[in-house]
């Protein structure tokens, strides 16, 4: 299976929330294959589909040595709160924030067959669930950073590589200014 290009930040696929499975078939399997392929190569803790530009509540992970995936999930969220974990995303490479999350969750929803499934986990699988859901609700991680934390954010997106806004160009003026700033 191919590995796919991941969408970064500014994609509008990511910010569209994705459409519920209906048909558990051949194409779902491929696109769990996909997904889990891109997300092992990337490499990452999960990866949503509407990531690889696919509107579907589908998406993998790879917590703990453990490889899965989850089709429609809904989740059940522990009240205690982890404030200070640090979260990154494939579509924000090379950034991270300490982003508040449950420390539990418990996903349910369903395998590339059509058969019901749990996922409960708590810090990092908890973590990595919500993450990968809110992608599917069109929800980033820099929306769940307080006010500074998304300011230095949204900084740090603009000075990235990958942001999409080219350097600034420096030109050396021809005029002499004899060392005195003008």
């Amino acid at each position: 299976m191919p590995i796919q290009s991941i969408r970064l930040f500014g994609d509008p696929v990511l910010r569209t929330p994705a459409e519920p499975v209906t048909d558990f078939d051949k194409e779902l399997r491929k696109l769990v294959k996909d997904l889990t392929d891109t997300m092992m190569d990337a490499p990452g803790a999960g990866l949503a589909a509407p990531q690889i530009g696919v509107g579907l509540r589908v998406f993998t992970y790879y917590v703990d040595e453990t490889l899965g995936h989850l089709i429609n999930p809904t989740l059940d969220l522990g009240d205690e709160l982890d404030e200070e974990g640090e979260e990154g995303c494939l579509s924000f490479p090379g950034l991270a924030f300490p982003t508040p999350r449950a420390i539990r969750a418990v996903a349910k929803g369903f395998d590339m067959h059509g058969e019901p499934i749990t996922v409960e986990g708590t810090d990092l699988l908890a973590r990595c669930v919500q993450h990968e859901t809110d992608h599917l609700d069109g929800v980033l991680f820099i929306d769940r950073l307080d006010a500074k934390q998304r300011k230095l954010a949204m900084k740090a997106i603009r000075e990235a590589e990958w942001s999409g806004l080219s350097a600034p160009v420096v030109k050396v003026s021809p005029h002499v200014t004899q060392g005195k700033a003008l």
